[in-house]
């Protein structure tokens, strides 16, 4: 019975780690789309960060037939590709020192909102598998739930730009803050598999 509801419970997840790639996947488009037009950073490190939740999730669902050992090691993998979108927003906010102009507040604030509704719902239906599959699962939904907080900072961003400051600082200071939300969740990620992989020894 209790391998039964083993399979049922990694069935599940399986579905839901697919469509939560799907989702991250679609709105990299859209919220690339944005930052380039309107030249926002925090857009921009949000959106590379949807691409590598998509490839993080694909990864998940090839991996969650794997053995524990394996896993572990992935789940390292992992924790130094939560650190791609750091580096990528920190090589654009330094491009953006010679000439901070201010984004388009609406579609930065737009933009945050949507991802945002995103990120919840990718949080949503990871939250009760984030035990489940080891530093994977873990990866998975602590990247949808720092991502929700990184959108509220877009958001912000956006109305601060719109109503008191009309500056490229706001939108530039939410892109150094998700750069070190992700750095911290990669911390995260490489303990949970590095106490896997010693649990295994």
């Amino acid at each position: 019975m209790e391998h039964s509801d083993d399979l049922a419970a990694n069935s599940a997840l399986r579905r839901i780690v697919l469509t939560v790639a799907f989702l991250n996947l679609a709105y990299f488009g859209v919220e690339f789309a944005v930052a380039t037009a309107i030249g926002s950073v925090s857009l921009f490190a949000d959106s590379v960060d949807f691409l590598e939740d998509a490839s993080v999730n694909l990864l998940i669902l090839l991996a969650l037939r794997w053995n524990a050992p394996q896993r572990a090691r992935l789940g390292m993998l992992l924790a130094a590709l939560l650190l791609v979108p750091g580096l990528a927003t920190l090589w654009t906010v330094w491009r953006k020192f010679g000439l901070p102009v201010a984004p388009d507040a609406v579609p930065l604030s737009l933009a945050g909102l949507g991802a945002l509704g995103i990120n919840l719902t990718c949080a949503y239906m990871l939250a009760r598998y984030r035990h489940h599959g080891g530093s994977l699962t873990k990866a998975a939904f602590l990247s949808a739930r720092n991502d929700s907080l990184a959108n509220v900072g877009i958001i912000v961003a956006g109305l601060t730009t719109a109503l008191l400051w009309r500056s490229a600082w706001p939108d530039m200071a939410v892109g150094l803050a998700i750069a070190a939300m992700n750095a911290n969740a990669a911390r995260e990620v490489w303990e949970a598999a590095r106490k896997e992989r010693a649990a295994e020894n």
